[in-house]
């Protein structure tokens, strides 16, 4: 008779262990604090006609892991002293949170309008991107950025700061899903690399993490 209950306590505890996994998986949480690390190189190809190389490296879940990593190219037009288009392709890789993955490759096409007021600087990009994603519907997203920045001299240290604010249209959930507030500094440390660093708020209900808080740095190197 124990063989039985030996054998039935061991079929018992066979299907709980096998159950065990799906009890480990934790949703998502909706908020997060990031570190957005992003170097851009822009090579001339014309009077008018740049090409663009970006690269991006995100730590998050606290500032303890990888969270995405991106790359792109783009074709920069500078139709005037005032307007410039830019067309290009990005790729990117996100690891939001312990076991969720996700790709996608965009195609995007960029006006951006930048003009001065006084000693302020005005700009207005306007954003399209189509979103190709795995296992995930396919979307097209409208970002629009307006930026102010003004110059600063501090004994002979001169620099700019700025602020900005980005909204975000995507198609699939048919509404303005995201906001993105920032204000920052940057400096030209030499004739070809300027550095910025700022502070960046997110907030979006639609996306887990979707609220955040950012610190960023950006390098932009001219050849």
């Amino acid at each position: 008779m124990y063989r039985y209950y030996f054998i039935a306590f061991c079929v018992i505890f066979t299907f709980s262990a096998g159950q065990t996994p799906a009890q480990n998986v934790f949703p998502a949480p909706t908020d997060d604090t990031q570190l957005w690390n992003d170097v851009q190189v822009t090579m001339p190809l014309h009077k008018k006609v740049d090409l663009v190389f970006t690269g991006t490296f995100r730590l998050g879940r606290g500032l303890s892991h990888p969270v995405s990593e991106r790359g792109a190219i783009s074709i920069a037009y500078k139709a005037s002293k005032f307007l410039t288009f830019e067309t290009g392709y990005l790729y990117v890789a996100n690891q939001p949170s312990n076991g969720r993955k996700n790709y996608s490759s965009n195609f995007i096409v960029a006006g951006t309008l930048k003009f001065p007021i006084r000693k302020f600087t005005v700009s207005n990009r306007n954003w399209v991107e189509r979103r190709f994603r795995n296992s995930r519907i396919d979307s097209t997203r409208y970002r629009n950025r307006l930026r102010v920045e003004h110059p600063v001299e501090a004994g002979n240290t001169k620099f700019n700061i700025f602020a900005s604010n980005e909204v975000f249209y995507d198609s699939i959930l048919n509404r303005w899903a995201r906001n993105r507030f920032a204000v920052g500094a940057n400096k030209k440390l030499n004739e070809r690399l300027t550095g910025e660093i700022y502070y960046m708020r997110q907030n979006d209900s639609f996306s887990r993490p979707g609220d955040l808080h950012i610190i960023g740095t950006i390098f932009r190197v001219q050849l």
